[in-house]
């Protein structure tokens, strides 16, 4: 028997455990674990039934990933699968913690189902570019129905143990531990046998599904998924699970996995999906170092990234005091805060007893004093360098020992904020993307005095409170932000040189980002890059340029901020967010180039995309060349989930790998030489050059 698959008779039931940490991955140990325990099973006759089962509190995982770089040996899943369902001796399920992937396709496999009223259960390929290939898109759809199963694998989202008992894809809900009642249930149907049969023996119930079910379903979710194939995928494999026996269906589904396996859209979601799990590592880091106790936060600035900021944490049961000048600023913040909970009502997932209970987590001051006993205080006020060393000052008086200071800043100097205190070394960047409540990024920005005890703690914090946590260096910006100055930039130097707000967005849009440069400054407000500009202006950084964001600046000196107002580089309809070309913002770009001496051209789509993308990939190689990032992947992952790069492209560094450095070396060569480099906008960072002419990539530096 293999050593990761433990086994243990219980009353005439075998007891298969999977033992294999941290998510019990269907590895190749696990897969002849398993075979060899139904094989044992079968031939025993004291074994009267099985409970297939996984220790460390988790049911599986699904596949270990880190096998697909290579063929899988066997014992494959499908035929473990297909051995389960062909078995004279009923199997059950007992599922706690999880059952995702292949641990479900496993678990759909044997002929009852027991789940804990904790687990969670999905099909999530599709989140790496896959479908389900064990059977899951052909199983699946017997025991749920197509809508629900389409649900379920196109969105990649588990569901919990209720709704999965609902929709019948699991028998029973236990609390606690599912195994007892999993050992009962095949006792239950090993003494009557006619009371148990196969999944796959079932039929698809086709009774709502019209003839151009289909056809509409792939409409509704093409602007979701555009870009990808394996969406598509499921949707052709299931539409088979209600036309072909389960033999051929099997086929179909293997056919259109391998299809999936060797499209460029999966190899890049793999390397995200990597990249997400490598960036909070910290190879520096003392390994002994220990996280500090977080059991109450407070939040400076009860804004709308403050109030954001503070949801976080007061969702996983954390306390917060939320500060601010006034009281009657906190207490619109806290409005805004109940507000965003009282939409999750309405979506119903929470009651009003659970909003009250989360608005009871949050304390209002406008004392520094009241912050004495907090363990954790994050400043997210306006972005200017001498309010947040008077609020650090202020910090570093009236909190704890051992209390950690955070900035939210997007842009300045974290070491110039730390150098106000007393305590650099409890110092750290935590910048929250907005909003703060839902984006999943937090660049977690390391100060030349940061201890270690400090990123170790933020690091595991994020993790808690469900972001995904990326380490950057000290810089202008950090990753994100810093890359984004050329983007931005160079969409506005391509609105005065002919090409209009909405071709500048569609370009950007059909290349896969969720909207363009334009449409994202008037959601975030112009007002905000306004402010940041000036700050540049102040500390002498921004380029001696009259062209550099000139008509971002005068939209803002005309009072039109963006969605908030109404107007911005588009006009918004009142209560709508829909962008409307405006006739005034092109009248104001034709007015500043020609008083610039630019000549206005048609400008294509290609150039659009080149302009825009290849000045931030030259200036992720910069940060990668002085050590601001890590690894090509954090920058990768900053740029997915906090700006919306496609993730089918894997993000900047990975696109610019897949495209070959050289040609993007050589298209910045050019660009300098059409467009001119007075200001050193399309000068190659000695990383790319390097690794254009040695043909490498990023990932092989």
């Amino acid at each position: 028997m293999s050593g990761k698959v433990e086994t243990h008779l219980l009353d005439g039931v075998l007891v298969l455990s999977i033992d294999s940490p941290p998510v019990n991955a269907l590895s190749h140990g696990v897969r002849v674990g398993i075979e060899e325990g139904l094989r044992a099973a079968m031939d025993d006759p004291s074994v009267d039934a099985i409970v297939l089962t996984g220790l460390h509190g988790k049911f599986s995982a699904g596949a270990d990933i880190s096998e697909f770089s290579a063929a899988p040996k066997p014992p494959h899943l499908p035929f473990i699968i297909d051995a389960m369902e062909e078995a004279t001796k009923p199997i059950v399920a007992a599922i706690d913690g999880i059952a995702l992937g292949g641990g479900l396709e496993l678990a759909l496999g044997c002929h009852a189902r027991v789940a804990s009223s904790a687990a969670k259960l999905g099909l999530p390929e599709v989140l790496i570019g896959l479908i389900p290939g064990a059977g899951g898109t052909q199983r699946l759809p017997r025991l749920v129905g197509v809508e629900q199963s389409l649900e379920i694998m196109v969105s990649g989202r588990p569901v919990n143990a209720a709704k999965a008992h609902a929709m019948g894809l699991v028998d029973e809900v236990v609390e606690g531990g599912a195994l007892d009642a999993a050992v009962q249930r095949a006792q239950q149907l090993a003494q009557v046998p006619e009371s148990w049969s196969s999944v796959g023996e079932k039929n698809v119930n086709t009774e709502d599904i019209t003839n151009s079910y289909y056809d509409n379903y792939m409409q509704s979710i093409a602007k979701k998924t555009r870009g990808q194939i394996a969406p598509g995928r499921i949707v052709e494999a299931v539409k088979g699970s209600t036309r072909l026996p389960l033999e051929d269906g099997l086929k179909l589904e293997r056919d259109l996995f391998l299809q999936c396996m060797k499209s460029p859209e999966s190899k890049a979601l793999q390397h995200v999906f990597f990249s997400e799990r490598a960036a909070p590592q910290l190879p520096s880091m003392d390994a002994s170092a220990q996280p500090r106790e977080i059991k109450k936060i407070a939040v400076i600035g009860a804004g709308t990234m403050g109030g954001g900021i503070a949801m976080n944490f007061a969702s996983r049961g954390i306390p917060v005091r939320m500060m601010d000048v006034d009281a009657q600023a906190v207490e619109r913040g806290l409005a805004v805060v109940r507000g965003n909970y009282a939409r999750g009502i309405k979506r119903g997932k929470m009651t009003e007893a659970q909003l009250e209970a989360l608005m009871g987590l949050f304390e209002p001051t406008t004392d520094y004093a009241e912050l004495a006993d907090v363990d954790l205080v994050i400043e997210a006020v306006f972005e200017d360098m001498d309010l947040k060393k008077r609020v650090f000052s202020e910090l570093d008086r009236h909190c704890k020992p051992g209390a950690i200071l955070a900035t939210n800043t997007s842009t300045l100097d974290v070491d110039e904020i730390a150098a106000s205190t007393q305590r650099p070394a409890d110092v750290v960047g935590l910048h929250f993307f907005s909003p703060a409540n839902i984006m999943r990024l937090l660049e977690i920005v390391r100060g030349a005095a940061t201890s270690d005890s400090v990123m170790a703690t933020v690091i595991k914090l994020a993790k808690h409170i469900g972001k995904v946590g990326v380490i950057s260096g000290v810089c202008y910006g950090f990753i994100g932000n810093r890359m984004l100055e050329g983007y931005a930039r160079e969409s506005g130097l391509l609105l005065l040189e002919g090409a209009s707000p909405q071709e500048i967005d569609r370009a950007i849009f059909d290349f896969g980002f969720p909207m363009g440069p334009m449409a994202m400054g008037d959601l975030a407000g112009i007002d905000v890059g306004a402010r940041v500009r000036e700050e540049r202006r102040k500390a002498g950084s921004l380029p001696d340029d009259p062209r550099y964001g000139v008509i971002a600046d005068k939209l803002n000196e005309l009072g039109r901020f963006g969605q908030k107002t109404g107007r911005g580089f588009y006009h918004y309809e009142s209560g709508s967010r829909a962008p409307v070309p405006d006739a005034e913002v092109n009248e104001l770009i034709a007015e500043q180039a020609q008083k610039l001496g630019i000549e206005q051209r048609a400008i294509r789509d290609a150039e659009i995309v080149e302009r825009c993308l290849f000045p931030l990939i030259n200036e992720g190689a910069r940060i990668l060349d002085e050590g601001i990032a890590l690894r090509p992947g954090d920058i990768d992952v900053v740029w997915i989930f906090g700006y919306g790069f496609p993730a089918y492209r894997g993000g900047p560094m990975y696109y610019a790998d897949q495209l070959g450095l050289d040609h993007v070396y050589e298209r910045i060569c050019h660009y300098s030489e059409t467009l001119g480099n007075e200001f050193g906008y399309w000068t190659p960072s000695p990383l790319l050059e390097r690794l254009a002419k040695e043909g490498k990539g990023f990932l092989e530096r």
